[in-house]
């Protein structure tokens, strides 16, 4: 989960600093928050593509996440993490370990706060529509914090469902992270037990619980 938290968490961080925005970008990015927020719940399949331009390396990696409001589910080969809003249940499939531990409510990250990836632009980020493509929008947002790691979040937004197609996050360092959405659906509408670990699921499994 370590990669692709790092993209989200970072995202969530927001300066104070005020700027100025593109207009046609935010009505672009307001109907795409609008769209994710009013949905039952966001179910994406995505791969995350992680670039070292130093010394040309590359990670990838796939998996899938569902999000409804401030609950989630993430899927990725190695981890699977459960977040009831309250409770964060973090399982580890080759140690057969679950760690749980409660959410910080002053926290604004993904980990507490998953609904924030889709309004996160309206503070601390400028924005500028780069492209408009056949089927889909390229929007650049710029962190007004410069003193911060990150140098750009590239986002790619599809005309007709408003949906994410790919989200690229640029650091200072020469690492570059990539996330292409394969699947995207807004009508999912999962259960309460969708964002809760399921001990009967699992068997032999050691239970950390930093609650």
């Amino acid at each position: 989960m370590r990669t692709f938290s790092i993209i989200l968490f970072s995202l969530l961080l927001t300066p104070n600093a005020v700027g100025q925005n593109d207009q046609e970008a935010l009505k672009i990015l307001d109907k795409f928050s609008e769209s994710a927020l009013k949905a039952p719940s966001v179910s994406m399949k995505f791969i995350l593509i992680t670039t070292n331009l130093t010394d040309n390396k590359n990670d990838t990696l796939k998996g899938s996440v569902i999000i409804s409001k401030d609950k989630y589910k993430l899927d990725l080969p190695d981890n699977i993490v459960w977040f009831n809003g309250e409770t964060s249940w973090s399982y580890l499939p080759a140690e057969k370990e679950v760690t749980i531990t409660k959410a910080d409510k002053k926290d604004n990250t993904f980990q507490s706060r998953p609904s924030l990836i889709f309004s996160m632009y309206k503070k601390g980020y400028k924005s500028r529509l780069i492209e408009e493509k056949s089927d889909s929008y390229v929007i650049d947002l710029y962190p007004e914090d410069i003193k911060g790691e990150l140098l750009r979040v590239r986002l790619t937004i599809g005309k007709s469902l408003s949906n994410l197609v790919s989200l690229e996050y640029k650091r200072k360092d020469g690492v570059v992270n990539t996330l292409y959405v394969n699947e995207y659906d807004l009508k999912l509408k999962p259960g309460a037990d969708t964002f809760v670990y399921q001990p009967g699921n699992f068997k032999d499994v050691e239970v950390i619980d930093m609650r």
